[in-house]
């Protein structure tokens, strides 16, 4: 007969216990483990100084860009996902039957869908909005474009010089595909220009195409996201054209307009820009980051102003949040390209934003 002392019958007693509860309950170590592996959500992008507060900043860094260098090398001229371009009816087609851009926004009439925020029931329900978030805007009025000046650089501007009540909204570098991105460009019916990374968007060249037949126009943003002040003629170059040329590959309309990585440039910038054919090259005077707008001057969007956003985890705060900053201030989104003329123009008139005017 085996005997048995009191220590080891208690610890059996106890061992026992602690099998059998767990079982019980419903739980087991290997869920308790799946539960801790598993995914959280995508980091946020860097907040802005002072983010809680809305406090005015001035914030070029604002960017969810990955470290130069991170990401994957952009394919080369004659390669790339451009089989994958095929939107409604199987080609890059926009409402129409031709190539979405600036012409597409016009002929859609943008300024605010008529009779409010719609959505086509095939886009799917809105997910984390509904369509009453959308503030609804007066038309647009006829685009007043300005005199962009000569020389061997392009203007870099902030704010257009308008007298109209209209502002701008643009977004940068196309890291996160949001699926309601879609979806609320065609029930806000606005126009809206993005400066695209070409490294960053190249695993889904199709997904900003889609945007464009709800109104957005695609400009440059470089290769890989590099900062680009102090860096060598031919870097700029290779950065700013060759990401022009593949954006133009890609979607069959070359840019016109450049916003350099974090808002960082020098006189090297503006010369290739020139050189590669962009007319311009934008700033902002806000930006709009977890749904909290921040503004460079005052506490409203001003008329011409340029908004800057991302494409970034809380992008559907962001894109209500602009659109309420523009209603709130009795602005209208217009749409960039229309007021930057493809010709050249006279210098700019005096107390105009340096390096454009207004054309009479």
């Amino acid at each position: 007969m085996i005997t048995l002392n009191r220590r080891r019958v208690v610890l059996g007693v106890v061992c026992a216990g602690l099998v059998a509860l767990p079982a019980v309950g419903g739980w087991n170590a290997g869920q308790a483990m799946r539960t801790a592996a598993a995914p959280s959500a995508p980091p946020s992008a860097p907040v802005d100084p002072d983010g809680a507060t809305g406090v005015p900043v001035l914030d070029p860094s604002a960017s969810d860009a990955p470290p130069a260098g991170s990401g994957p090398s952009a394919p080369s001229a004659g390669s790339g996902p451009v089989g994958s371009l095929a939107g409604p009816g199987g080609s890059l087609a926009g409402p129409g039957g031709s190539l979405a851009g600036p012409g597409a926004a016009a002929a859609l009439g943008y300024g605010g869908v008529p009779g409010g925020p719609k959505l086509d029931p095939s886009l799917g329900a809105p997910v984390g909005w509904k369509l009453s978030d959308i503030p609804v805007f007066p038309p647009r009025p006829a685009p007043e474009p300005i005199v962009l000046p000569d020389g061997d650089r392009v203007p870099y501007l902030s704010r257009v010089p308008v007298t109209q009540p209209v502002a701008f909204l643009t977004m940068d570098d196309g890291y996160l595909k949001n699926p309601e991105a879609v979806k609320l460009f065609a029930a806000a019916g606005i126009p809206v220009t993005l400066f695209l990374t070409t490294d960053t968007i190249q695993d889904d060249v199709a997904f900003f195409d889609r945007l464009r037949t709800y109104g957005a126009v695609i400009e440059a943003h470089t290769i890989s996201h590099p900062e680009l002040a102090g860096r060598s003629y031919g870097f700029q170059r290779r950065q700013i054209c060759d990401g022009t040329d593949r954006l133009e590959q890609w979607y069959g309309r070359r840019p016109v307009l450049f916003r350099p990585p974090f808002g960082d440039k020098d006189s090297t910038t503006l010369r290739v820009a020139k050189e590669c054919g962009i007319k311009a090259a934008f700033m902002w005077k806000e930006t709009v980051h977890k749904g909290i707008v921040r503004y460079q001057e005052g506490n409203k969007v001003q008329p011409g102003d340029i908004i800057l956003m991302h494409f970034r985890p809380a992008f559907v705060k962001d894109f209500l949040a602009a659109l309420r900053a523009i209603h709130q201030a009795g602005l209208t989104p217009a749409l960039l390209e229309d007021y930057v003329p493809l010709d050249g123009g006279a210098p700019p008139a005096s107390g105009r934003t340096p390096g454009a005017q207004v054309r009479s």
